[in-house]
């Protein structure tokens, strides 16, 4: 343990002196971990003491203590920064249980000693700064969501506004241009305005370059972005973050207060309508230096606000683009693989990204295919087989050769090599009739029951599929009734038949 003299010391070559992290350990001696742990400290009470197993801790939170081992335990697996501070457990608490009524001290005490011996830990630093009203301080975050029950490791981004402490969330998918942007535009148009001037930091999706003595060499797109809203861009110094410590600390207090526990929803574009409200929510309660609220000052910022444009600013990247020969092209340095059409194989097409979507339009600007947009540093593919089945059956006998087959799943490669020549075609015409009409999953379970019943036609596929997607009760086996007498099967005699046939077959009159 450091005393707080020497906690102080460190502290204020960080804060005080910007001095790097690298460089406080050579001038302290001491190692990165300790170091590390006394900036990011937040919490300077005198430790609260361990219970021992004699003592029983809080017992008038004894209702409540299966709730809070509960979501204490779930945070193991959410990244730290979205984990439940003392705060936020009693806040929902108070929110989510019928009858509380313990004191914020009594969570907090529980709280501590739950996560000492779960093992977790919180780190979070704040640095107060003063501005004008109607400045604003932007920054992304890190959030893990589920929408739709797929899980998404993305990014949040926080418009602050350092006079009042007011601040919005916008949930992303990314970190990119148009991400930035949406968000941005989103939260002008909620507020109304346009804030005088927005800090940034030297974030690769708007600075390509800082120039020595100061300046910085800004992308295309955001220079007409700023242009076009009319806001001033200021740039913070490199490795300075606690130059815009506001928006440093709003982006610590949203992701406790607004995404934990970790969100689930359907649509990501009405949960971030639903996340401005409980902004707006939030900034009713008093400001944390002044005697007013957030919400009251917040007024102020408005008040000086630049006015929204008349015409609307297109976020979306436009860019043309090269197919290989499958009629495929890669994005994001060989990461990310999206398919348009064999139809449109080797040849120019253009690229609409947003932030949720990669569109492709011919060179006429009509929509020939649009995917949901990958994202991550791992090699991703985005296929969709429509058009692909819809162009081998017209020629099923160029399946083989067409490198259409070889892209196809193993098992429904297995299936065709099954089917009769003569069936291929319509069977590829039933396939793409299904994934037109449920998706290329559906298709491939099909297949999956055909192969099991070794059903090799085209209306055998399609049965299987109604088996599978309609709505069709499965009827029991008839059982024998009294009164119903047995029917013996008669046996055949073929070696009479056979003497027949080579008497002449003659049938007499």
């Amino acid at each position: 343990m450091l005393t707080m003299d020497q906690i102080h010391h460190i502290r204020a070559l960080y804060y005080e002196q910007g001095m790097k992290i690298s460089e406080i350990i050579k001038e302290t001696g001491m190692d990165r971990k300790t170091i590390t742990k006394y900036i990011d400290m937040t919490d300077f009470n005198q430790p609260i003491p361990i219970p021992t197993k004699e003592q029983q801790i809080c017992p008038k939170l004894n209702p409540y203590k299966p709730l809070i081992d509960e979501w204490l335990t779930e945070d193991k697996i959410a990244p730290r920064k979205q984990r439940h501070t003392a705060k936020r457990v009693f806040k929902r608490l108070q929110k989510e249980t019928y009858g509380f009524n313990c004191s914020y001290r009594l969570v907090a005490e529980y709280v501590t000693a739950r996560k000492r011996e779960l093992n977790l830990s919180k780190k979070e630093g704040y640095i107060p700064l003063e501005h004008y009203p109607g400045e604003s301080q932007g920054d992304f975050g890190k959030a893990d969501f589920y929408e739709n029950g797929t899980l998404h490791s993305g990014k949040y981004f926080i418009l602050s506004f350092p006079f009042s402490n007011a601040g919005y969330m916008q949930l992303n998918y990314g970190e990119n241009m148009e991400c930035l942007l949406e968000a941005l535009i989103a939260i002008f148009e909620y507020i109304g305005g346009v804030p005088t001037e927005v800090w940034f930091d030297n974030t690769s999706t708007i600075v390509t370059n800082i120039i020595k003595g100061g300046g910085r060499d800004i992308t295309e797109r955001f220079i007409r972005f700023k242009e076009h809203y009319g806001f001033k861009a200021v740039f913070m110094n490199p490795e300075s973050g606690w130059e815009k410590g506001n928006v440093e600390c709003k982006v610590g207090y949203s992701r406790r207060n607004l995404l934990v526990p970790v969100p689930r929803f359907v649509s990501l574009a009405d949960y971030n309508k639903q996340l401005l409200t409980e902004c707006d929510a939030d900034a009713d309660r008093e400001h944390y230096r002044h005697n007013q609220t957030i919400e009251e000052l917040h007024e102020q910022d408005k008040k000086q606000l630049l006015p929204l444009p008349s015409v609307s600013f297109d976020t979306a990247s436009y860019m043309p683009i090269h197919t290989n020969k499958w009629g495929k092209f890669i994005l994001n340095k060989g990461c990310h693989e999206y398919s348009v059409s064999p139809h449109y194989a080797d040849q120019n097409v253009w690229l609409k990204l947003t932030s949720s979507q990669v569109i492709v339009m011919d060179d006429k600007q009509h929509v020939i295919i649009a995917h949901n947009r990958l994202y991550g540093d791992k090699k991703q593919q985005s296929m969709e087989w429509l058009p692909y089945l819809k162009y081998i059956a017209k020629k099923p006998r160029s399946l083989k050769n067409s490198g259409i087959y070889d892209m196809m799943p193993e098992n429904m490669r297995f299936y065709l090599d099954k089917c009769p020549s003569t069936e291929r075609g319509q069977i590829l015409r039933v396939l793409s009739e299904l994934t037109d009409r449920t998706g290329f999953g559906s298709a491939i379970q099909t297949v999956n029951q055909a192969i099991q019943f070794q059903a090799v036609d085209a209306d055998s596929l399609k049965n299987l599929y109604r088996r599978l997607y309609a709505d069709i009760p499965q009827l029991p086996p008839l059982k024998s009734q009294a009164g119903v007498p047995n029917v013996i099967q008669m046996p055949v005699n073929l070696a009479g038949y056979d003497a027949f046939l080579q008497g002449g077959g003659a049938v007499g009159g």
